[in-house]
């Protein structure tokens, strides 16, 4: 039998009562690496210093016994994830990653173009609920500073010759942005990290063709609209941070 393992990670304090409650009711061992102190002996506290360091951190906190690794954010709610487990039958997968539900806002129509995309093609990875098999984790660890620590994982499992699976049986429903401005925001951050994660790593050729496309095809957004000129004018200042040599692993608000 598979041994699962949760690791959760948390911000701060908020949503935490829920996600205790949430893996204590199916029974899943786990542990929440916050970056606000919480009394509660599964809940370790880190200093935030970005996800890439909380992933770090958290390989001294899984037990060695355990198979599979379930990275989740906090406030992802979780639904049927173990579909996600079959996959691991197949010795080569590495990865398994969950879509994100976004119910509304700027993101809504975005996967609809983003996950036809990855059925196919892992382009990008997903926070919100990714499972790794343990031994992968190992070989990966420690990551570099990066504000896109999932698909830094991803393409380093498929550097290594893995598979990685999009599991679109088990979404994950998650609230992201709600306005244009902080969509614009949340695009500069992941891209930047996406491209930090590129110098890092050596995925699939036909991976890192589209992302040195990305700049230019992402003008076709606009066909969008306003909610489509929010999505290009983050990805293309993503794409310049990391250009004019942004290598922060933590997002700063300008």
């Amino acid at each position: 039998m598979v041994k699962l393992f949760f690791v959760v990670f948390a911000r701060n304090g908020k949503y935490v009562t829920e996600k205790i409650r949430e893996l204590e009711e199916l029974d899943i061992p786990y542990v929440i690496v916050s970056g606000e102190r919480v009394d509660h002996p599964k809940v370790i506290y880190r200093l935030p210093k970005g996800k890439y360091d909380a992933v770090n951190f958290s390989g001294s906190l899984i037990p060695q016994d355990v198979d599979i690794i379930a990275f989740n954010d906090v406030d992802a709610r979780l639904s049927d994830f173990r579909p996600m487990l079959s996959h691991f039958r197949d010795t080569r997968v590495a990865i398994v990653f969950a879509p994100e539900l976004v119910r509304a806002g700027p993101q809504y129509n975005f996967f609809r173009l983003l996950n036809p995309l990855r059925r196919f093609l892992p382009l990008a990875g997903t926070g919100e609920l990714m499972m790794i098999r343990q031994e992968v984790l190992r070989k990966v660890l420690p990551l570099n500073a990066c504000k896109a620590e999932d698909t830094y994982l991803m393409f380093k499992a498929l550097e290594l010759g893995y598979k990685v699976v999009f599991c679109e049986d088990c979404p994950t429903e998650t609230e992201r942005t709600k306005t244009g401005i902080e969509e614009e925001n949340y695009k500069r951050r992941t891209v930047a990290g996406i491209y930090q994660a590129l110098s890092f790593t050596k995925p699939p050729p036909l991976i890192r063709f589209l992302y040195a496309l990305l700049p230019f095809t992402a003008a076709l957004l606009i066909l969008m609209g306003r909610k489509g000129h929010h999505l290009y004018k983050g990805i293309l200042l993503g794409f310049l941070d990391y250009a004019r040599g942004d290598r922060s692993g933590a997002w700063k608000a300008a």
